[in-house]
């Protein structure tokens, strides 16, 4: 692949930046520098080594490009670990700390809070967006206020949970009221693509099921984070939420081999995945609420609509630059129409506009690290030594942290596309003309999260959707794959999730059934009638949530 310097011209150079967007009142970014925490309802300055941090967005000068350091983070240890840890367990308390038996209607009025709090800040955490991962503008404040309205959604979720418990049952002569109850300490892990939603949608349902939190923000996309440390502090007790920083070696290691995590809450890597659970001395007794990888098939037709086909392709897998779980990763297009759909393909692509997260329209902007450009670099050579081509003009030009998508024809069993999950701006196409190819493929793969499917004839899709619906746990009829909206379940099958995540299903997945059973005799209904008239227990309850 080889450098560009139209790529190149994308960059800024130090006088470039829009004033609106700089993070300083000078020419560069002021640096972040990050040197606090929020543990046992403190936020406290740490002391030790820090993590250098660098923007994906360089400077140019003179034709070079210069990266931006944007800031630094703390590199705790062993001990900063354990003491969030510690702070957690004690806010829990076996299940008997202020926040685990507090009442659902208080727990909703601090997450309430919280959400008032979180929206102040909602310039300062949009414009860290944009500068640690290179996120437009627009994608940046969509995923901040589709943040603070999945929290709204999730109490509207947790009210309506509560009502359908807040009544008796009798059976077989036994009074019992079934209720949710926490499962204790949450270690909770977002992903660098979407570090504030993707963390949250695991974040705020544990927290308002009572359970309390040990939280490591992603690698990248750490300093975004910052701004809600007060609001975290001031919006729950002591010890309900705790942030630790680090590389996960260091600092997630001893936290889960200390067999005092509860609930692991991760989005990241399958393998990862694995040596996570396998460091916990009991590691049935830590449940998994995991979202993983995925290898998201497209399957094209020979009688769909192919330019509804073609825009739905690149939406599906070039939003943010592909670096999404439910991004569309690997395409088969039926022969008959393979020409017709790569010209449209190659043309749409081409189209999208190219640039900086504040140019207005762009739709490819940097990568967030040099590395991740080298790592899409080799899967573009490694699919050119395997007889595939680059069928777009200019596609895997680099310039820095920008990688120009690249269209890839055509993809075999042989090129490490074929399998691996890219999560980046390159696209593999295949074609099929035989049905059976590409539905071989989806169950042969390690994933199984989404496909998309795009035809026309009632009784071939019919037919299709069948056997796809036991390979993958959502099936998109003529569109690109996607999470939302988040009320119907997101989860996966094979290496690709563990547990449902929905608004009310993530509520359920971070809690357990839990009941008071009584005989029905007249001195049981007296004690319990009592207990609900004079309010003595939270979890007896008939309250309604309004």
């Amino acid at each position: 692949m080889k450098t560009d310097a139209t790529l190149t011209a994308l960059f800024p150079e130090a006088n470039g930046i829009p004033e609106a967007y700089r993070l300083g009142t000078g020419s560069q970014p002021a640096p972040i520098r990050q040197d606090t925490w929020l543990v046992d309802g403190e936020i406290r300055h740490f002391e030790g080594p820090a993590q250098e941090v660098l923007s994906p967005i360089c400077i140019r000068s003179g034709g070079e490009l210069k990266p931006v350091t944007l800031g630094s983070y703390p590199l705790m240890g062993e001990k900063e670990a354990l003491e969030a840890l510690d702070a957690a367990q004690r806010a829990y308390d076996n299940g008997c700390g202020l926040w685990p038996t507090m009442s659902v209607g208080d727990r909703i009025r601090h997450l309430e809070e919280f959400a008032v709090r979180m929206k102040e800040k909602r310039a300062e955490v949009v414009k860290r967006l944009v500068w640690e991962i290179a996120k437009s503008i627009p994608d940046a404040e969509k995923e901040f206020d589709r943040t603070v309205e999945y929290i709204r959604d999730t109490v509207q979720a947790m009210k309506e949970l509560d009502r359908a418990s807040s009544r008796f049952s009798i059976e077989g002569g036994i009074i019992a009221q079934i209720r949710r109850a926490p499962l204790g300490v949450v270690l909770c892990m977002g992903p660098y693509n979407y570090p504030l939603n993707e963390t949250f949608t695991t974040l705020i349902p544990a927290l308002l099921m009572g359970n309390t939190i040990v939280f490591k923000p992603p690698k990248i996309g750490v300093l975004l984070h910052e701004p809600l440390l007060e609001a975290f502090r001031d919006s729950f007790p002591r010890g309900v939420v705790n942030t630790v920083y680090g590389r996960g070696q260091t600092i997630i290691t001893p936290i889960i081999r200390s067999g005092r995590v509860d609930v692991l809450a991760f989005i990241g890597s399958s393998r990862a995945a694995d040596v996570l659970k396998t460091q916990h001395p009991k590691p049935h007794r830590m449940r998994g609420v995991l979202g993983l990888d995925a290898k998201n098939a497209a399957i094209i037709l020979e009688d769909a609509d192919v330019e509804l086909a073609a825009k739905e392709v690149i939406l599906g897998a070039l939003s943010f630059n592909g670096q999404r779980c439910t991004a569309l990763k690997m395409i088969f297009v039926h022969q008959k129409i393979r020409a017709v759909f790569l010209e449209k393909l190659v043309a749409g692509v081409n189209a999208l506009k190219r640039g900086m997260p504040w140019d207005a329209g762009v739709q490819i902007t940097p990568l967030p690290r040099l590395d991740q450009v080298e790592q899409q670099c080799d899967y573009v050579a490694d699919a050119l030594s395997n007889g595939a081509t680059v069928v777009n003009p200019g596609g895997g030009d680099t310039a820095g942290t920008f990688f120009n998508p690249a269209v890839i024809f055509p993809a075999t069993k042989a090129m490490k596309l074929w399998k691996v999950e890219q999560f980046g701006p390159t696209i593999p196409v295949a074609e099929f003309s035989d049905i059976n190819e590409p539905i071989r493929y989806v169950i042969e793969s390690d994933f199984g999260q989404q496909a998309s499917v795009f035809g026309t004839d009632p009784a071939v899709l019919g037919k299709l959707i069948d056997p796809l619906v036991n390979q993958v746990c959502r099936v998109n009829l003529n569109c690109q794959c996607q999470r939302g909206p988040d009320v119907y379940p997101f989860t996966g099958r094979k290496d690709s999730a563990e547990g449902t995540l929905s608004v009310s299903d993530a509520l359920r997945i971070f809690s357990i059934r839990t009941l008071l059973a009584a005989k029905e005799n007249g001195a049981n209904k007296r004690i319990l009638s009592s207990i609900l008239e004079e309010n003595l227990s939270n979890f007896l309850s008939t309250d309604f949530l309004f």
